[in-house]
């Protein structure tokens, strides 16, 4: 099953989780007292660049007509529609400038370009998924409800459709974050879902509703005869946007390395705890600047659960702390490009697409799913005690158990 003990997984001493605790605390302190100028600077030109892009995006559809400007201006939009939904909605709403004290970028006014209401992913999102990342059972975002991410969620015959249903999701993700949003709001006030009269529902209909007029009726109609080129440009610029917004969630939440947890772990978890269970839960995306702006810097997916409510444009140098740290206690920071990512992510849904029968590693250690007990049969700290290399003098934790285990495993499989 999934991780169920941090510290026998981690290689570390209690003493040894609370002190890299202290040390990510004092990067969130550094970072919240040298918050400024350059920050405001960096959200506002943000804002104003988006704001360029759709405005050129809708200029030019205006001759959509012809192909390229239908093109641009479908190119423009897309942009600006990603740039909205990632830097923008999901950075805003997660409070990283609410200490800006400015009314137009705050959590609780922002308003995103997307099908479900922002309250309702707000609740979901920085509440239950940030809360309990990747705890099997608690963490809906676990596959969305639709997909077998884990050896720990029992097979049933329906994911043998992971792989249509995969595609589907990429295509409709909005569509996909507002019913997943939508069915946990409803949950949270205990709502039935039969009743269809309910706040929840109204609230949702009412966002979807405006988001289908906006891009159906009202922008094709503004561009009088190329109404129907307009419409299509609106349409693909959506798909892009759905489709670039679920390969960034998937590939920083469901490549190897990426490790799920059970309930028993949460329970009497404490906040230096909580800290690695977000460092072991997550992975990035590497690439440099403009993959980091194209993703609302989500390609520092690992930063981001640490610290989900600091400025997004900190990421970078916040991750060159994390790898520090990662390397004084021979932790594991994992990152890979972002098709190696996906790719890793894409076997995964097609792999637990099938009976576990008919796989050949166990839920203790798969790829995607691993637990302490794959280091010690027992799944006590035991032979996994943190040590020390009596000639370097470093610790010798989890990366260095994940590279022994690797090579017993090649060694063994060669024996055979």
């Amino acid at each position: 099953m999934a991780i169920t003990d941090i510290r026998a997984f981690a290689h570390l001493s209690d003493s040894d989780i609370e002190a890299l605790g202290r040390e990510f605390d004092a990067i969130r302190r550094d970072v919240e007292e040298s918050r400024g100028v350059r920050d405001a600077r960096y959200i506002r030109n943000t804002i104003r660049l988006q704001r360029l892009l759709e405005l050129g995006g809708r200029v030019a559809l205006l001759g959509s007509r012809r192909r390229p400007m239908w093109a641009l201006g479908t190119a423009m939009l897309s942009l600006s529609k990603i740039i909205e939904n990632m830097e923008l909605g999901h950075n805003v709403m997660h409070g990283q400038w609410d200490w800006m004290n400015d009314p137009e970028i705050h959590s609780t006014s922002w308003e995103w370009d997307q099908t479900g209401p922002s309250a309702h992913w707000k609740r979901a999102h920085n509440y239950v998924h940030h809360t309990y990342t990747n705890i099997v059972g608690m963490d809906e975002d676990v596959g969305f409800g639709i997909l077998r991410m884990t050896r720990d969620e029992v097979w049933r015959p329906i994911n043998l459709l992971q792989p249509v249903a995969n595609v589907i999701l990429a295509a409709t993700f909005e569509w996909g974050i507002a019913l997943h949003d939508l069915a946990a709001q409803k949950e949270a006030d205990q709502v039935s879902p039969a009743q269809w009269n309910s706040q929840a529902n109204k609230d949702f209909a009412r966002k979807a509703t405006r988001q289908v007029v906006k891009d159906v009726v009202l922008f094709p109609a503004l561009t009088g005869p190329a109404w129907r080129t307009t419409l299509y440009a609106n349409l693909t610029a959506n798909l892009i946007r759905n489709v670039w917004a679920y390969a960034v969630i998937f590939c920083g939440h469901f490549p190897d390395g990426a490790e799920k947890f059970t309930v028993d772990q949460f329970e009497n978890e404490t906040h230096a705890q909580w800290y690695l269970r977000q460092l072991l839960g997550s992975a990035n995306i590497s690439g440099g600047p403009v993959m980091g702006f194209m993703t609302g810097n989500l390609s520092y997916q690992i930063e981001h659960h640490l610290f989900p409510d600091l400025p997004s444009n900190r990421y970078p140098e916040i991750a060159a702390r994390v790898r520090a740290l990662c390397a004084k206690y021979d932790l594991p920071y994992t990152t890979g490009s972002l098709g190696r990512q996906y790719l890793l992510a894409l076997r995964t849904i097609h792999k637990l697409a099938v009976p576990d029968r008919f796989l050949w590693a166990t839920s203790d250690d798969a790829p995607e799913t691993s637990s302490e007990r794959k280091f010690s049969p027992a799944g006590v700290l035991g032979a996994t005690a943190p040590s020390v290399d009596p000639v370097t003098g470093r610790r010798r934790g989890l990366l260095t158990a994940l590279r022994a285990h690797a090579e017993a495993k090649f060694v063994a499989r060669r024996k055979k």
